[in-house]
């Protein structure tokens, strides 16, 4: 059977169950873009920029569960993807990345010179630091091998994104599916077997008296929602999440404790703090995580890290932090396992270290009565506002910057809720392109929720094409701080709060969002009191339609509590009075 390269390829996402592929049109991809168009069982969705494209890719995948697919033209069109597939690469997202190259001819092969054909450029070293695997293909007959392979690669071990690079010429050219090579997979169980351990971390569990159960990114990934919160119940221990895995609690559940860190809340961190015991699964826990220097990090506790990478696993030596069981293990699997073992706790000295911890959250809640009591927006009630009003199954997306921190410290997710940030990259102007594929992926039946700062809206403003050309319903609210908040509180830290670059004062232009966004054809409102939150995300979230609703917060609010690198996650600012914090330490405090 005689069939052309770039319809193979659309035939292959097909057989994947990828309804969708992002891309921008060009010279060297028209092939791949064409045979999209002229399929009947994918949509090409024609993004205004290869960075959105990339970014949608990611997040179709992350919600879909299944690889994303992007397409892109040789040399800028190539360059213009990295920022979204890094994201893909730091967040473990499964995503299909395919750009076009100049044909062979005009290929500089090996001359020394930088360039040869119109817009060539060396995709496979630009991306090998940045995907699990890159490949440019020389010859047609390359393309169903390296196809799937790449695509197994995408989804194995610990995923990530992959990127084939294709030559014009190659794609236009016919090969005979029954006499190309076939890729076939390697199964490979040395990830899980990790038998041996179980014996040693049921004895961990069962002599822990505060112990703190960690959930990450992992537990997504794995798809191990539901068996997590199986575990919790059976042992009965307190929980604490990254940010990658704040949506999978609810926070109704007595033993949700929310998020912990650099940029968690003090009540958290005090818990994880003073345990003594950890069990994280699934999560890598970054320096966001563990503070700085990492060695400070719950170093009253035993601690078991469970992680599909072995490097993840090994990294903690050279940074002096000690790992007391590493279980090298896909998070369900190991989860699985915890379920079928009977498992004795110390369930008297759990429930008192429980009810410390209550203690610390009536102490220390993010959201207290003198944030209601302000006349102009205060972050943590306008989160507080909309977490009240999302319904069970929202499915949100947010930006960077101080938004997703106050979203992270005060929205009280519930059941069926879903939450997706670019977590580790944390580029700006992910949300837009990121919402517009959430919707897409949803068949665009059920509105999305959309949270943007300021200054990461205007990285990819130009996406509002794509969404209303698409008419799809989604709810943007950009936090409105004029400048950016999270830098300006870096500043104070450390720079005597000159915020060059940060604020209107000192080099930001001003823009006015609203006009700006009208111009594309959406409704907007603006928000700038406390006493109008309610009434006005009400009339936000349930409009027909995309939605844009400006909330303009004082310039002069932060992350409160931060905690100021150099000091250990317990001692956030604004500091505790030293007695008070030494009344709530239960081990040893850093001299």
């Amino acid at each position: 059977m005689l069939i052309k390269v770039s319809d193979y390829i659309i035939k292959f996402l097909v057989k994947k169950k990828i309804n969708h592929v992002f891309a921008v049109t060009g010279g060297a991809a028209l092939h791949l873009i064409h045979s999209a168009y002229l399929s009947k069982k994918i949509k090409l969705i024609p993004t205004v920029h290869e960075q959105a494209a990339a970014m949608a890719a990611d997040s179709y995948s992350r919600i879909t569960k299944n690889c994303g697919a992007a397409f892109a033209t040789s040399g800028p069109g190539a360059t213009n993807l990295v920022t979204g597939v890094s994201g893909a690469y730091f967040d473990s997202v499964p995503v299909i990345y395919i750009t076009g190259q100049v044909s062979t001819t005009r290929s500089n092969k090996g001359t020394g010179v930088r360039q040869i054909g119109f817009q060539e450029t060396d995709s496979v070293s630009i991306f090998k630091s940045i995907t699990k695997y890159v490949i440019k293909i020389k010859k047609s007959s390359e393309i169903v091998y390296e196809l799937e392979k790449a695509y197994d690669i995408s989804k194995s071990g610990r995923p990530g994104p992959v990127l084939i690079d294709i030559p014009d010429n190659i794609q236009r050219e016919k090969i005979n599916l029954s006499k190309v090579k076939k890729y076939h997979p390697k199964k490979n169980n040395k990830y899980f077997n990790e038998s041996l351990k179980i014996k040693k971390l049921k004895e961990m569990i069962e002599n822990a008296s505060r112990p703190v159960i960690i959930l990450g990114w992992g537990v997504h990934l794995s798809s191990a929602e539901k068996a997590s919160i199986q575990l919790i119940k059976k042992l009965g221990f307190p929980v604490v999440t990254t940010w990658g895995a704040a949506h999978i609690i609810d926070s109704k559940l007595p033993l949700s404790i929310g998020t912990w860190g650099t940029h968690g809340t003090r009540y958290a961190n005090f818990t994880v703090q003073n345990a003594d015991l950890i069990i994280s699964l699934g999560s890598r826990l970054d320096t966001k995580a563990t503070g700085s220097p990492i060695k400070t990090f719950a170093r009253g506790a035993k601690k078991i890290v469970v992680d599909v990478d072995q490097f993840e696993l090994d990294k903690f030596k050279k940074f002096g932090l000690k790992i007391d069981l590493k279980v090298r293990s896909d998070a369900k699997k190991l989860i699985q396992k915890l379920l079928k073992l009977k498992i004795k706790t110390k369930k008297k000295q759990i429930n008192i270290w429980i009810n410390q911890i209550n203690l610390w959250k009536r102490k220390y809640p993010i959201i207290t009565k003198k944030n209601f009591t302000e006349k102009k927006i205060n972050p943590y009630v306008f989160i507080n506002e909309l977490s009240n009003q999302c319904k069970n199954d929202e499915v949100i997306f947010a930006d960077t910057g101080c938004a997703i921190a106050w979203i992270m410290q005060a929205f009280k997710f519930k059941k069926n809720q879903l939450l997706f940030h670019d977590f580790n990259n944390t580029a700006m102007g992910w949300a837009l392109p990121a919402a517009i594929a959430g919707s897409l992926a949803r068949n665009k039946k059920k509105r999305i929720v959309a949270i943007i700062g300021d200054g990461s809206f205007q990285l990819n403003i130009q996406e509002l094409a794509t969404l209303m050309k698409l008419n799809l319903p989604i709810k943007i609210f950009l936090v409105n701080n004029f400048g950016h908040a999270m830098i300006r509180q870096t500043q104070d830290q450390w720079l005597k709060s000159k915020y060059f670059a940060s604020s209107f004062e000192k080099g930001l232009p001003k823009v006015n969002f609203q006009k700006v966004v009208e111009s594309y054809g959406l409704n907007t409102i603006s928000c700038r009191y406390n006493s109008e939150l309610s009434k006005t995300i009400k009339k936000t979230i349930n409009s027909k339609g995309a939605y844009f609703c400006n909330i303009e917060i004082d310039k002069k609010h932060g992350v409160v509590p931060q905690v100021k690198f150099g000091r250990p996650n317990e001692d956030p600012e604004p500091l505790l009075p030293r007695k008070e914090f030494l009344d709530n330490m239960i081990v040893d405090i850093i001299k």
